[in-house]
């Protein structure tokens, strides 16, 4: 698996059509998650624009990565993350979306992404990681404490005030 980072677009500019294509397939695919999350108007018709506008409101966040996840030259899956978290008081940097084409689920892509995005944290000196299951979201609750995970806290998210559990793991040296 080979991890890029997608910079923004130039003011101005769009993503490239082809590479949008790409990404809207791998959200479109994630329907059943989409449907949780309320992110899209309808989850069984995510478009090319509603995606590049998600990923714009990422880019906005300080510190944001866009990591893409690609095997054997196809497209995946999908990691964000953010280097510090808007609450000043949380030192961790957190993953705020890993996405694996649904298709792929089952596989193991997931937890090799997810293992790749820990890699690049730990050589960066971070400590630990943290992330916000949504609490309608039992199987990604199950995953993420399958790799290690442990809950913290309960509370709601900032943006939509949905109810989530968030997840810390450490990162020792491997």
């Amino acid at each position: 698996m080979i991890l890029d980072p997608l910079l923004p677009p130039p003011p101005g500019r769009r993503l490239p059509e082809p590479l949008l294509a790409e990404l809207t397939a791998l959200y479109a695919s994630n329907h059943a998650f989409h449907t949780l999350t309320g992110d899209f108007p309808d989850p069984h018709d995510i478009r090319p624009e509603q995606v590049a506008r998600a990923l714009s409101e990422e880019w906005a966040q300080p510190g944001t990565d866009v990591l893409l996840a690609r095997s054997f030259g196809h497209l995946t899956g999908i990691a964000i993350t953010l280097a510090h978290h808007p609450d000043l008081a949380d030192p961790d940097p957190w993953i705020g979306l890993l996405l694996v084409d649904a298709s792929l689920h089952g596989q193991g892509h997931g937890r090799r992404l997810a293992t790749v995005v820990e890699d690049r944290f730990r050589a960066a000196g971070r400590p630990a990681v943290r992330l916000a299951v949504l609490g309608n979201n039992p199987k990604a609750l199950a995953f993420w404490t399958a790799l290690g995970y442990e809950v913290i806290d309960h509370r709601e998210d900032l943006q939509m005030k949905r109810p989530c559990a968030v997840l810390r793991k450490e990162l020792t040296a491997s």
